[in-house]
């Protein structure tokens, strides 16, 4: 048998009989030095299944559980043995929905099961149990190409109607299957060849259902312990109900309600629940009679800014005079930026802010002293003063936005009885079907896609290409603080993938084969031809959307 050539990064080269699968190169010693278990390749630029065979000379980079993508691969592998066991013992008539993610694990609901429902600590440990016997004998997991039809039939056989909608709007005839033992399932994504590799993971009971616990990809060789997280689980939990409220709790139910020309009421009973939740957000504010300071934090894309200035207005109604100001005024001047471990200015930091500055002017503010606020020249890398004055009187509040707002270290100085904080996310509340969720990362990452080419002339490359290092620094600076806050807004509507579409394709189809972005666009696009593309002229122009878009009311106020 002829050998083919394969080039590793760094330039070693190593000839392997044609037909030799990826997996048997990901075991060669040269690429198991690896510190982190191989998840997928990228073969000439494209993400391949190691359950391929190289037929050819080829550029081969490994992924492992380190990078997105294979960490995507591991997870989705991952949930493919959790429904498989959980199958197994609990029978075929079981249904099990992959819920949403929090912290370290995915939380998942078990229904129409009888031995589940009896003990569901030991259903939970016999799950567990054959997870690991399937783990230590491995079974191969294998790619099928059914047929649409056959496929929704499939669906139907197992009761998953969310999964049927969804293929009712498919608009390919040929559906990826993925074969494990007898099961067979539909997995958004690409699969690992066998189960050998998915030696890491837990499972518990939590609430009502399980939580499937996982590495991360720092940490990729143990399972953190779960650190339990009630108010972001309530937040998920809220806005399920609101998904029931509305009709569309998953993509094929979003698509039926466009086709049934349903959208405008979609949109406004979307918006009006957005907006009775931050009138009572205000009335909570108003009811304490000490709160003088409402911070708003969380990661980008979420909406703060938009949701700062429409929670000062309702504070209006309630009779308080609001000061809207950002942190990131308060950013020092360029040149006394701290680096990161590039070399380059970390934004991010919380050293890059004047923290000593921005608590002496709350102290002044709080005593009745007129302070003059500053305003960050961002083309020039200075703090400039504008002349813009402020001084408080008996029913002030100051509303203060930015990604550190929650860390107590910012407004140490000021006592916790005069501070409401606020956390912001956009948590998406869509599933694609009843095993396949929406990361809401993939949300938050459209967002900042669209707004960043509408108002700062970025391209989407440019985006994705920095969207890792903006994930870092949330890890570090927003989600060990989320918790904290004492009320949690969810800025995620069930209709905006719909809208985004039209807006992200267009720059996502500008990146070019070849580029580092690439294999990150074409998912963003396969992941957007779910959804029906629907015009945003019946968006309110007060809609958080807005903000990513264009179009918002709120663009030129102060």
């Amino acid at each position: 048998m002829s050998g083919v050539m394969v080039t590793l990064p760094g330039g070693r080269t190593k000839e392997v009989p044609a037909g030799t699968t990826l997996e048997e190169i990901s075991r060669l010693p040269e690429v198991m030095e690896s510190s982190s278990p191989v998840m997928a390749a990228m073969v000439n630029g494209k993400i391949t299944e190691l359950s391929v065979p190289l037929m050819e000379n080829a550029n081969i980079v490994f992924l492992t559980l380190g990078h997105m993508d294979g960490y995507r691969i591991f997870q989705r592998s991952l949930i493919m043995l959790f429904l498989r066991s959980a199958m197994d013992v609990l029978g075929a008539g079981a249904e099990v929905y992959v819920k949403h993610s929090i912290g370290n694990g995915l939380y998942c609901e078990i229904e129409n099961a009888p031995e589940f429902e009896r003990d569901r600590e030991d259903a939970v440990k016999k799950i567990k149990e054959r997870m690991w016997e399937l783990v230590e004998n491995p079974q191969p997991i294998t790619q099928m190409l059914m047929d649409l039809p056959d496929a929704m039939e499939k669906a139907k056989q197992m009761g998953l109607n969310a999964r049927l909608r969804l293929f009712r709007y498919r608009r390919f005839s040929i559906v990826h299957m993925y074969q494990f033992g007898k099961y067979q399932d539909y997995l958004y994504g690409f699969m690992l060849p066998n189960s050998s590799r998915l030696g890491h993971f837990d499972l518990r009971t939590y609430e009502g259902g399980v939580l499937l616990l996982m590495p991360t990809r720092r940490y990729p060789h143990e399972v953190k312990p779960f650190q339990p997280m009630p108010k972001l689980f309530s937040v998920f939990q809220q806005s399920r109900d609101w998904s029931r409220i509305l009709g569309v709790a998953d993509i094929g139910g979003l698509n039926e309600q466009i086709s049934a020309g349903k959208l405008r009421e979609l949109i406004y009973t979307s918006e009006a629940l957005h907006a009775k939740h931050i009138s009572n957000i205000a009335q909570e504010i108003s009811a304490r009679d000490h709160v003088k300071l409402v911070l708003v934090a969380g990661p980008s894309s979420s909406g703060k800014t938009t949701f700062s200035r429409k929670l000062c207005i309702q504070l209006r109604a309630e009779g308080m005079r609001p000061h809207l100001i950002s942190v990131d005024n308060y950013f020092k001047n360029r040149e006394d930026t701290p680096l990161d471990e590039e070399g380059a200015p970390d934004f991010e930091s919380m050293n890059a802010l004047d923290i000593e500055t921005f608590q002496q002017d709350l102290i002044r503010l709080f005593a009745g002293e007129p302070v003059s606020m500053p305003y960050y020249n961002f083309k020039t890398g200075k703090r400039e003063y504008r002349g813009h004055e402020i001084q408080f009187g008996p029913s002030d509040v100051m509303v203060v936005e930015g990604i550190h707002c929650l860390n107590e270290k910012l407004t140490e100085s000021i006592p916790k009885e005069e501070k409401y904080k606020i956390y912001i996310s956009a948590l998406t509340q869509l599933g694609i079907d009843e095993h396949n969720r929406i990361p809401t990362t993939d949300g938050r990452l459209l967002r900042r896609l669209v707004r960043d080419h509408q108002f700062r002339g970025t391209s989407a490359a440019e985006t994705i290409s920095m969207w890792e290092s903006v994930r870092r620094g949330e890890d570090r600076n927003i989600f060990p603080f989320q918790e904290e806050a004492d009320v949690m807004f969810n800025s995620a509507l069930p209709y905006e993938m719909a809208i985004l579409k039209q807006f992200a394709e267009p720059l996502l189809f500008r990146i070019g084969h070849g580029t580092p972005e690439y294999a990150e666009a074409r998912r963003l696009i396969k992941f957007l031809d779910y959804f029906q593309g629907v015009s945003s002229e019946e968006v309110p122009q007060t809609s958080i959307l807005r903000e990513f878009i264009g179009g918002s009311v709120y663009e030129h106020m102060e």
